[in-house]
């Protein structure tokens, strides 16, 4: 019988030890005590910093990807709803741009037929233009030549934006805007007077600043 208790006992003292090392991966010795950290809150604290590296978001692979092509850097960003406006600007000053070559070209032609000494070719001009004399012909070819110009203009315009967008968007993505934003008033003690105070202390995520009020 007492060799039965002995059995016992070791075998309930290895049971418990097992389970001891299942639950607690590391020893922390904090003033000479050991305390034991449990593998699942180390394995949680890991993964929720694998979360936030893997979704970290930095400015300047936000701005390269908008530099490359128009709305990868809102993408990048996670901020799918600007899509539709970065390529709706982009996109009708592309066709207002295709537009104005199209039409430039009509007026340039329709000018050389009229300007040329060959009489017989005036009756190429496109039917639309021959209301016209040479001189307004060629007025027209010379404003939609400018259009062009200011379409390329806003084109690179809505273009630049589209990267300042995602780089400011970066940033601002990138302030800490957890549930950590807190005040709290807890008893302090103040290096200065000497004694014990009151405590108010605003933590903003991983920065805080402490004001004392100290009580005699």
């Amino acid at each position: 019988m007492k060799y039965f208790l002995l059995l016992f006992f070791s075998a309930l003292s290895c049971c418990i030890y097992a389970q001891d090392k299942d639950s607690s991966s590391l020893i922390i010795r904090e003033n000479g005590n050991i305390v034991p950290v449990k593998t699942d809150s180390v394995t949680a604290e890991k993964d929720s910093v694998k979360t936030r590296k893997k979704h970290e978001i930095i400015p300047r692979k936000a701005t390269i990807r908008s530099a490359i092509l128009p709305g990868w850097g809102q993408i990048y960003n996670r901020s799918y709803w600007k899509l539709p406006l970065v390529y709706g600007a982009l996109g009708t000053t592309a066709y207002v741009f295709t537009d104005n070559i199209k039409t430039y070209r009509l007026y340039r032609d329709a000018y050389r037929l009229l300007a040329d000494t060959n009489d017989a070719n005036d009756i190429l001009v496109p039917e639309e233009l021959r209301i016209y004399s040479k001189q307004s012909i060629k007025n027209g070819r010379d404003e939609f030549r400018r259009y062009i110009d200011y379409s390329v203009l806003f084109f690179l315009l809505f273009w630049g934006l589209n990267v300042v967008d995602a780089t400011v968007d970066a940033h601002l993505k990138s302030f800490d805007v957890s549930e950590d934003l807190s005040f709290q008033i807890k008893p302090g003690y103040s290096p200065m007077a000497n004694t014990t105070g009151i405590s108010f202390v605003l933590n903003i995520g991983k920065n805080s600043s402490k004001s004392v009020i100290s009580l005699r």
